[in-house]
């Protein structure tokens, strides 16, 4: 069955008890909210129902809170927030993955200043030669404005050569910013697994965070929607754990469909990249509204 096209979420909230948002493509677009998001959020939340944002950001949930802050997404408008570094940082807490059992505590990072937080007071060594490294931990590109995967062969093929395993803290392979699109961590992983490294990637769409977040949520899996803009994680997890969802697609989809701001994409198009990934959201919308 085709999904069915909406003009906003007023029409169907209502059949649900609570909420997931991503972030990226959805909330904001890394510089502002999209128009109509935040009186979209209050009314979602009207009558108790909560609201949880889940990210694949590499960063633990109160850098994000804080940089949410900065662009006028306030802490009083969700209930909830978790990311994939939030996941991360508990498998470097509790150092029970096989790629951490038993072994050394020195890891070489791939990723920007900003993408901190991950290992804070948990005794880890952050090292800046992969030949002093046990293990990498992937948090996106340096410069993710100028850089693209290709920049990180060189360095993954000595991650490679000494046999060191990747931690990835953000299975995203591109996310948008403004109007262009940027690669993500993801990406850098994706080529790591190509060459023959060993990978291990955290988020959405894998199913611990969802089962965090039904957790958090303390509602039925049926009994909640998830707002998302990538087929690939968003879309892919909420199928997966049983959530119904929304495909927005003035996110990550928009360019490879041609689309302007405020633009729907074709049934056509939209039946075309459902086949391609053999799952199709409940529903699609322009942008995330009421």
């Amino acid at each position: 069955m085709s999904p069915k096209f909406l003009t906003g979420l007023a029409g169907i909230a209502v059949n649900y008890d609570a909420y997931i948002l991503d972030l990226w493509g959805v909330v904001h677009n890394g510089h502002h909210p999209y128009p109509g998001v935040l009186e979209c959020m209050e009314k979602l939340r009207a009558g108790g129902k909560p609201l949880i944002l889940v990210s694949n950001a590499p960063r633990t949930n109160d850098h994000v809170v804080a940089f949410l802050d900065t662009i006028g997404v306030k802490r009083e408008t969700f209930d909830y927030i978790l990311t994939s570094g939030d996941i991360t940082r508990e498998i470097l807490m509790r150092r029970e993955h096989p790629f951490l059992k038993g072994k050394g505590k020195a890891f070489y990072q791939i990723g920007a200043v900003r993408d901190k937080g991950l290992e804070d007071g948990l005794g880890y060594n952050r090292v800046f030669s992969v030949d002093s490294a046990d293990f990498l931990i992937c948090t996106g590109l340096a410069n993710d404005e100028t850089e693209t995967p290709e920049d990180y062969r060189r360095l993954l093929m000595e991650g490679l050569l000494r046999d060191l395993p990747m931690l990835c803290a953000n299975p995203d392979l591109m996310v948008m910013r403004g109007t262009t699109t940027h690669y993500c961590a993801g990406a850098i992983a994706a080529l790591y697994a190509e060459l023959g490294g060993r990978v291990e990637l955290f988020g959405k769409p894998y199913p611990e965070v969802y089962r965090q977040t039904i957790e958090k949520l303390g509602v039925k899996p049926s009994q909640i929607l998830a707002v998302g803009d990538s087929m690939r994680t968003d879309i892919k997890g909420a199928r997966t754990a049983g959530i119904d969802s929304v495909l927005v697609c003035g996110g990550i989809h928009a360019e490879e469909w041609g689309l302007s701001a405020g633009q729907m994409p074709t049934e056509a198009q939209v039946n075309a990249v459902t086949d391609q990934y053999e799952f199709a959201p409940q529903y699609v919308i322009s942008h995330m509204v009421w």
